[in-house]
Formats: structure tokens, C-alpha cells, sequence
């Protein structure tokens, strides 16, 4: 088997926990970290690591969906308001308040 060398920083704390982990398995810590990096590879994407595309796409279909019932609801408050004001015109037109 052909093999490359990876090599990658970390803090004190943490080569400590990775070469504590892996001795009391019985294992290298090179062991570990390829087994590690296996199975993160195999997982399908998450939000955390990946799957923010999906999700995104998700929320603007969502959007998508949602804006032509937006639209409608505000030229309804719009023509609400168009009436509302008619009235007040009227009201203090009647009063002569307004000419």
C-alpha cells in the first residue's frame, strides 16, 4: 500500500486527548485519525458541514412560495388603506376641516 503523509495543527490539549484516546484503545494515533476521517467522510453532508447549500436552497423555495401570497396580502392592505383614507377625506370634508 502506497501512502502519503498528512500532517495538521492542533492545540496541546487536544494531541493530549488524541494520544490518550488512542492508547487506551491500543491503537496509533494515526490509526485513529484515519478512522476518524473515514467515517467523517462517509457521513452524508450536515448543516454544519456541507449541507448549508441544501438548506439554503430549501429556504428559498420556501421564499419563493411564500412571496405571491406577501404580494397579495400587502395590494390588500394597500386598497385598505386607499379606503381608509377616502373616508377621512370625506369625514373632514363634511366637517369642513378640509376643503
Amino acid at each position: 500500500m502506497q501512502t502519503e503523509r498528512v500532517t495538521f495543527l492542533t492545540t496541546p490539549d487536544h494531541k493530549a486527548a488524541l494520544d490518550a484516546y488512542a492508547a487506551s484503545n491500543g491503537k496509533s494515533v494515526g490509526h485513529v485519525v484515519r478512522e476518524a476521517t473515514s467515517r467523517y467522510i462517509a457521513q452524508p453532508p450536515t448543516a454544519d458541514d456541507g449541507g448549508e447549500e441544501a438548506e439554503l436552497a430549501a429556504l428559498v423555495a420556501e421564499a419563493n412560495a411564500a412571496i405571491p401570497q406577501m404580494r397579495a396580502a400587502i395590494d390588500r392592505m394597500i386598497d385598505t388603506l386607499d379606503a381608509s383614507h377616502r373616508k377621512v377625506d370625506a369625514f373632514l370634508r363634511d366637517a369642513g376641516v378640509r376643503a
